[in-house]
């Protein structure tokens, strides 16, 4: 049973939701309920908005950018030296493997100081618009920004945006997935600590349709960031466009990764198996499709089908290769996936079931289908679950054909050793990021994100910390 209610955190101060109404969330390893957190309404999402934005008239705008950033080193010191508590509430949270949490917490760490590091480092311009005169640039920090945050990552992904705004000036209202609430209410415990004044980061929990809606919708509200589903993103979208806010959406992907026959196919191997199974495949940018060659289409599924047997699954708690999918309703549309591939008459080589150890738990094993044909639902849904499906390809052309003919544009990954094919690849793609001879390449100085359905906006990189800056230009008659 649940043995703890967690808060929101608001002004500074832990505060029960005002419906007095607590939602369980659950160990997807044992299926059964492990704290339960607030309900939160749109009178405790008020309460937020209002807590910073009274915050931004107040301390927080006084401090230097220099001040900012020493705050947000402490911060991520406090944070690291809380790593394997955070990083236990995650496992438990989400499913994934422990030692995986491990390192989404060092990633935050890492996350915090660049952005910590860069807060005095986001400088104006002069324009030269001759001897009469004299005009440069100022840039102001948005105000109060809301981030809506995904389950897969919740600490990193909150972060990912969270860090960037803080280093801005801003001053935010996180509102974590209602499948994985834990560790980014767990590092409130240590906002105080840093430094920061109250109402700079509040924290409220709650369902995306009621929490959720109420803070895209709030008119102190100046910038929204948001990951999650393409439908969920249109309405995120549509809220804003009422109070004309920016929004950086990122919305998902169907991946390609385009194996040639002039590849190296054991790196492409190795990568198509921790890109496609790490977290279960709750990953916006696994690699999900994978166009082959004809020549070496055999080799790549047996060796991958090998590398995929080898996975050891079971809970995260103990740190297997593998853990459970998030949630059971994510676990039946994950298996609703496999049987519609089946259905469609595509050829299941890998996995496909539960794991047969395994009696409780969301688990899939790790699955893999060929001859499958682009126009299968397998081949054109984001299925966000360990599920990989290979496609022949003829040549550059149809590689090409495939990889855009969706409305998907978020990741895509070229395997060949010919780097003039690579690099003519690399501008045909309609994708925000492409990675040759190498998956999930790059890091916080790198910005990434999504073209057409898959999103609007970069994050990470100095591109991060500008979606939370505007632009005021200042001209001087001398």
């Amino acid at each position: 049973m649940a043995d703890r209610d967690y808060l929101n955190y608001i002004d500074g101060t832990w505060r029960a939701p005002a419906s007095g109404i607590y939602l369980d969330t659950i160990d997807p390893a044992t299926e059964e309920p492990i704290a339960r957190f607030a309900r939160s309404d749109a009178s405790d999402v008020d309460a937020a908005v209002q807590a910073a934005h009274r915050a931004m008239a107040g301390a927080w705008s006084r401090l230097t950018p220099a001040e900012r950033g020493r705050m947000m080193f402490r911060l991520a010191d406090l944070i690291a030296a809380d790593r394997d508590r955070l990083a236990r509430l995650e496992t438990l949270d989400v499913g994934k493997p422990l030692k995986d949490s491990l390192g989404d917490i060092d990633g935050v760490v890492g996350t915090l100081r660049y952005n910590a590091g860069a807060a005095d480092k986001m400088e104006g311009a002069t324009i030269p618009l001759g001897p009469a005169f004299i005009d440069f640039t100022i840039l102001e920090p948005l105000g109060v920004t809301a981030h809506i945050v995904p389950w897969n990552f919740p600490l990193g992904m909150a972060m990912r945006s969270l860090a960037p705004a803080l280093a801005a000036g801003c001053t935010c209202v996180l509102k974590p997935a209602e499948q994985s609430p834990l560790s980014a209410l767990a590092f409130a415990d240590h906002i105080e600590a840093a430094g920061f004044p109250p109402g700079v980061i509040n924290i409220v929990t709650g369902l995306g349709e009621e929490a959720g809606e109420a803070l895209v919708r709030h008119p102190l509200v100046r910038g929204i960031t948001f990951t999650g589903s393409v439908e969920t993103g249109r309405r995120v979208m549509a809220a804003a466009a009422h109070g004309i806010k920016p929004v950086v959406l990122e919305l998902g992907g169907k991946n390609p990764m385009i194996v040639f026959a002039d590849a190296d196919i054991d790196r492409a191997v190795a990568d198509a198996a921790m890109a496609s199974f790490e977290n279960c495949g709750q990953v916006c940018s696994s690699a999900s499709r994978y166009l082959l060659a004809p020549q070496i289409r055999d080799e790549f599924i047996e060796k991958l089908s090998t590398k995929a047997q080898g996975l050891k699954i079971g809970p995260g708690i103990e740190d297997y290769d593998l853990g459970p999918l998030v949630s059971k309703e994510q676990y039946e549309r994950v298996r609703g996936h496999i049987a519609a591939g089946m259905a469609a008459g595509a050829r299941l080589r890998q996995g496909g079931g539960r794991p047969s150890h395994l009696n409780r738990g969301y688990f899939v094993e790790p699955t893999i289908f060929d001859r499958v044909a682009p126009e299968m639902t397998i081949a054109r849904e984001e299925i966000f679950g360990p599920v990989g499906v290979a496609m022949d390809i003829a040549d550059e052309d149809q590689a090409v054909a495939i990889a855009n003919g969706l409305g998907y544009g978020l990741a895509a990954g070229i395997y060949t050793r010919d780097i003039g094919r690579a690099m003519r690849l690399s501008r045909r793609l309609e994708h925000g990021s492409v990675w040759i001879n190498g998956w999930w390449m790059g890091g916080v100085q790198a910005p990434t994100g999504g073209m057409k359905e898959s999103g609007i906006g970069r994050e990470r990189g100095l591109a991060g910390i500008r979606n939370y800056l505007e632009v005021k230009n200042v001209a001087i008659r001398i």
